[in-house]
């Protein structure tokens, strides 16, 4: 009687799913903002050195919240090579896309950043085994075609720094797949923490060649509340990879693009032109399609593993065992 009473108190995989898609959700506030703050420091600063902010920030802020609670075990990774890699996929990804956005507006950026969902379904079969189909390959096509049209090759209103945020969506698909290798051996606070520990630290052997020192409060507050957006926003997205599989939670970081829009328009004053709409609402499409039908009753990809319990998942970062759906 025991068993079927934790049985049926047990969450379901739907409310996994739900869960997953909600964290997801969240980082439509977080990742915004911060690119706001980047893209207003850009035109004063290297793009190097807001992307060690950036990284630093994170980290400080987590060792903050999470050392005296959890202790030094929050520290330590099943696969330290594999959380490397991942925090280099993430400082190329902010540096591509800070660069970037100096050039271009937020919403544009935002629109061609959409890009790395799609990614992550086009990979999530050779890497993590969520297998696809060939109507989601279509879809996949469609999509990348919305990212054309925003991007717009070869006509006047191209601008070249479309093609390094294009690299960002690439890198940070990769390591959102890389995050999905690692839910079920680290916790999503020990990959949290170890995804900026290459631009936080390696950086510092370039960081004096770039170096200006930040001229008033607004500045460095923008300096240091970059961190904190980017530590929540990360903490989001390996909690709802921990929750559901990459290719159904990854689709709903479309709604950064309102985000995108609201704030570049409140700050910049820049609003999308009829061609970014189009293009982004192609791209949206590609992607909910997929999510949809990867998420339908039955389908490959359509259940959650298990997660551990909340308390489980962030005091024992290198306890209990691999999901079934996560490559060893």
């Amino acid at each position: 009687m025991p068993d079927q009473r934790q049985a049926a108190a047990a969450p379901s995989p739907q409310r996994h799913i739900l869960l997953g898609i909600l964290f997801m959700c969240a980082t439509a506030l977080f990742f915004p903002l911060m690119s706001g703050f980047a893209k207003a420091l850009g035109t004063e600063y290297s793009s190097l050195q807001i992307s060690w902010a950036r990284a630093f920030g994170h980290i400080l802020f987590l060792l903050a919240a999470l050392l005296p609670r959890y202790g030094v075990g929050v520290l330590r990774s099943r696969r330290p090579l594999l959380q490397l890699g991942r925090s280099a996929l993430l400082f190329t990804s902010n540096m591509s896309h800070f660069f970037a956005i100096t050039f271009i507006p937020l919403a544009k950026a935002a629109s061609i950043s959409l890009a790395s969902p799609l990614i992550v379904a086009l990979l999530a079969w050779p890497m993590l085994g969520e297998r696809t189909t060939p109507a989601r390959v279509a879809a996949l096509l469609v999509g990348f075609l919305g990212v054309l049209v925003v991007i717009r090759p070869g006509m006047a209103v191209f601008h070249w720094a479309s093609l390094f945020v294009l690299l960002s969506a690439t890198c940070y698909a990769l390591y959102q797949i890389l995050t999905r290798r690692l839910a079920g051996l680290d916790s999503p606070a020990t990959s949290t923490l170890w995804s900026s520990v290459v631009g936080a630290f390696v950086m510092l052997a370039v960081l004096p060649l770039v170096w200006k020192t930040p001229h008033g409060l607004l500045h460095i507050l923008m300096f240091c509340g970059m961190g904190v957006l980017g530590a929540a926003g990360h903490y989001c997205v390996a909690r709802a990879l921990s929750y559901a599989p990459a290719n159904i939670v990854s689709p709903f970081q479309y709604c950064q693009l309102i985000g995108s829009v609201a704030v570049g328009w409140l700050l910049f004053g820049d609003w999308p032109d009829a061609e970014t709409w189009a293009g982004a609402a192609i791209i949206v499409a590609a992607g909910l399609w997929i999510g949809w039908s990867q998420a339908r009753p039955g389908r490959v990809g359509g259940v959650a593993p298990k997660p551990p319990a909340e308390g489980a998942a962030l005091c024992t970062p290198a306890g209990g065992k691999a999901s079934p759906r996560t490559p060893p």
